[in-house]
């Protein structure tokens, strides 16, 4: 081969790959072709596997199954060998790679956008990948880009050591006005700001254990919902990133893992570009935006859910002193309908959740059954914040 198309070849060789991606409100969707089937997933660093994907989608024919652990508890799935995976012009390496096939979820719903599940950590772990928030796009580095040379400012620029836990996550320090560490995922799943723990916080001094919040909720995961309430953080630094306020999700049951308080997530990171390079355990974090802190959620102090038993989506819980609380909404209500979407059929928790949540100061229309007399109501979503 001519030396000049040697040179050609190694520059091609070594130049990054960029891949586009969509960006919304609460996540990034990825478009990807798995085992030579097109889909599109949303992008979860916090889940450590490969593509978690709805069992209608023919990806090949069972050859496993697997644990995935979750906030709160553990749930088995059958897997799929993963035997080619492409995002862009990037091809992956797949060895050892399984896809996970779970029982259908209203992922488009979810995210706003066509998605068919989700891609993990795995896909990125052995290459060095910028997730480049500002311009939509992943960007993967030859490896001999080294971010452990970069010189952060530590004012929009910040260079962080991942810490020496876990083998499929990419766990960072959080740190409290006084100086303790909280363990805390890089979590682009979490649709939240930052979520952890009840006991985590009392372990750092940051909630007594005596004290009940005011103001609670539900909060759907994969095994499941749990109890959670919104908190008023002061002073907190997020991998590096000094944060004067922020409201975090904190979750009313003990941690499932001994090595990881939480995660940091989706609110949190889009202020970011952010490379990771998992071999030289480091993160680089580049603020794009000048913000660091968030908005408190919108919320009217309703949970519901499907019921199988009767059929129909029943109100079993209002929060005291929340917006459906004043309005004289009670626990038994069924729920006929939110804004204009009338419920018929069954309908996940994750897929409630989204149409009662919003903006602080948005108002939604809910028409509900008591007793077999209609009641509407229209509400508005105010902050239910604990201090």
């Amino acid at each position: 081969m001519p030396l000049l198309t040697s040179l050609v070849a190694l520059a091609l060789i070594q130049a990054p790959v960029e891949v586009p991606f969509h960006k919304g409100e609460e996540s990034l969707i990825v478009d990807a072709a798995v085992n030579g089937r097109n889909i599109s997933c949303m992008f979860d660093t916090g889940f450590g596997g490969c593509i978690d994907v709805s069992n209608t989608i023919d990806l090949g024919d069972p050859t496993g199954s697997i644990t995935l652990r979750d906030f709160v508890g553990e749930i088995q799935a059958p897997t799929v060998n993963v035997k080619t995976l492409k995002l862009g012009t990037k091809s992956i390496e797949t060895s050892d790679m399984e896809a996970v096939l779970s029982p259908p979820e209203d992922y488009s719903f979810i995210y706003g956008r066509h998605c068919d599940g989700i891609m993990g950590f795995e896909v990125i772990k052995n290459n060095i990948t910028e997730i480049n928030f500002q311009n939509s796009k992943f960007i993967f580095y030859p490896k001999t880009y080294d971010i452990s040379t970069k010189k952060p400012d530590n004012k929009t620029t910040f260079l962080v050591k991942m810490l020496p836990l876990g083998t499929n996550a990419i766990e960072l320090p959080v740190t409290t006005p006084d100086g303790k560490i909280l363990t805390m995922a890089l979590d682009t799943g979490n649709s939240f700001y930052a979520t952890t723990h009840r006991d985590s916080l009392e372990r750092v001094g940051l909630w007594e254990s005596s004290r009940d919040p005011k103001y609670t909720s539900l909060a759907g995961v994969a095994s499941g919902s749990v109890v959670s309430w919104d908190k008023k953080m002061s002073n907190m630094t997020i991998f590096g990133v000094p944060v004067p306020a922020s409201t975090w999700d904190i979750i009313d049951l003990p941690s499932s893992s001994a090595d990881s308080d939480g995660t940091v997530g989706f609110q949190f990171l889009k202020n970011f570009n952010i490379t990771i390079d998992y071999g030289r355990r480091r993160v680089w974090l580049e603020n794009w935006t000048g913000k660091v802190d968030n908005d408190p959620p919108g919320e009217l102090g309703v949970s519901a859910a499907y019921s199988n038993e009767s059929r129909k989506v029943l109100i079993y819980n209002i929060t005291p002193d929340s917006p459906a609380d004043v309005a004289g909404i009670k626990k038994g209500d069924e729920v006929l309908s939110i804004g204009d979407i009338d419920l018929t059929g069954n309908i996940s928790f994750k897929k409630l959740q989204k149409m009662l949540a919003g903006p602080v100061g948005s108002k939604v229309k809910l028409s509900l059954s008591r007793q077999g007399n209609l009641k509407r109501y229209e509400l508005e979503r105010k902050p239910l914040v604990n201090d």
